[in-house]
């Protein structure tokens, strides 16, 4: 009898110590590329957190069909270079499904070319130079706009208030930049506002005030940033400085969004507008809930970064749920056919203005108003009325 029961015991130990092996090798793996570290950190920060909270509720709802799903995550550095061999490690090394994430648009183009090369689906959440989906790749799908999608929801906001006759436009040299400050031009150009100036700058400077006496030179109505987080807060608090006063400073999105640019800049933040392409009140499904949770668990607010990663790791599950098996094609084949409901908004690949696998979404306008990001138009969305016209010497004093 007590044999019989020491093998019974030696039975269920050998299940309680080989289960968690089981698990582990049953796991569908996902390579997840984004910046940990570097100047891009804080995007990546607030998108990883957003993966790994979608993770852990996709996993206790019973992971891929009952599989645990687990997301590698690799960091790029914002470096092309880097980003690159994150997607070959993540392909041969760890035999990933499929790939995800990718932030800068540079280090989502590296990416994209060698997901597509290899044959294996990459689901991008943010790269937004409108190239990555120009190019045909049929293993390559993107949730959010385009950066030439990024002024759309500014567009009526200018003609129906501002009415602006002239702009100038500063980008940061690289591709996100290069190609939205094209795409704004084009939009300036459609909707009869001249253009008096248009420059680029590297990066990570310290002294903007050569470029900005150009601008102030040029006196226009509408000054339009494309700048990271850094960059932007620099931007606006010398241009504080240099007492600018155009009618209006509106950012393209990317660090004119995130909770630290208002810290950074300070009240050079005030009034500031920035496209955006999500707001927690939109009413999408979830869109509150996430923002909420999200605050609860990790102690801080998020924003449009935050929900396109959260969203994407349910457009992934959704996927891998779907496709017959987890070979390239099949997983490919179910990207191809998503359509589905996210808190950042529906999903579902299509092809247009020269572009292919690419979701449609419309975008939007978040002025800083009292310290705090409001939603300001389309009004009927608004969580509060936009500020202008815009006394400067008052916001600034």
């Amino acid at each position: 009898m007590k044999s019989k029961i020491k093998v019974v015991f030696a039975f269920f130990l050998a299940v309680l110590l080989v289960a968690p092996a089981v698990w582990a090798q049953e796991a569908v793996k996902v390579g997840i590329i984004l910046p940990v570290t570097g100047e891009k950190a804080k995007f990546g920060e607030i998108e990883r957190k957003s993966f790994e909270m979608a993770l852990e509720e996709i996993n206790a709802a019973g992971g891929i069909n009952g599989k645990k799903l687990q997301f590698i995550f690799e960091d790029d550095t914002g470096r092309p270079d880097v980003a690159r061999s994150a997607a070959e490690k993540l392909i041969t090394k760890d035999k990933v499904v499929m790939l995800g994430g990718g932030y800068g648009s540079s280090e989502t183009f590296a990416i994209a070319g060698v997901a597509q090369q290899s044959g294996l689906p990459f689901l991008v959440n943010t790269g937004s130079d409108n190239k990555i989906t120009e190019r045909g790749w049929d293993y390559v799908f993107r949730l959010n706009p385009p950066v030439g999608d990024y002024p759309k929801g500014l567009e009526s906001f200018l003609t129906e208030v501002v009415k602006p006759q002239t702009a100038v436009i500063l980008y940061e040299n690289t591709n996100f930049g290069s190609s939205g400050s094209k795409e704004f031009q084009q939009t300036c150009e459609r909707l009869g506002i001249k253009v008096v100036l248009m420059e680029g700058y590297e990066h990570g400077g310290v002294d903007f005030k050569p470029l900005l006496i150009k601008v102030k030179q040029a006196n226009p109505d509408l000054v339009y940033m494309i700048s990271y987080l850094m960059d932007a807060s620099l931007l606006m608090r010398q241009s504080m400085e240099l007492r600018l006063t155009p009618k209006v400073f509106v950012g393209g999105a990317a660090g004119f969004t995130l909770p630290e640019f208002q810290k950074n800049a300070g009240k050079a933040s005030e009034s500031v507008f920035s496209a955006t392409l999500w707001y927690q009140t939109l009413p999408y499904p979830g869109a509150q809930e996430y923002f909420d949770k999200f605050v609860k668990k990790y102690g801080v607010e998020t924003e449009y970064h935050g929900a396109e990663a959260y969203a994407a790791a349910y457009v992934i599950a959704d996927a891998l749920k779907r496709a017959k098996s987890f070979s390239p094609d099949d997983v490919r084949k179910a990207l191809a056919e998503t359509d589905m409901m996210t808190v950042f908004g529906p999903v579902k690949f299509i092809a247009y203005d020269n572009m292919t696998n690419q979701n449609k979404l419309p975008t939007y306008l978040v002025q800083w108003i009292n310290g705090k990001l409001e939603l300001v138009w389309p009004k009927d969305v608004a969580t509060k009325p936009y500020v202008y016209p815009i006394d400067w010497a008052k916001v600034w004093q």
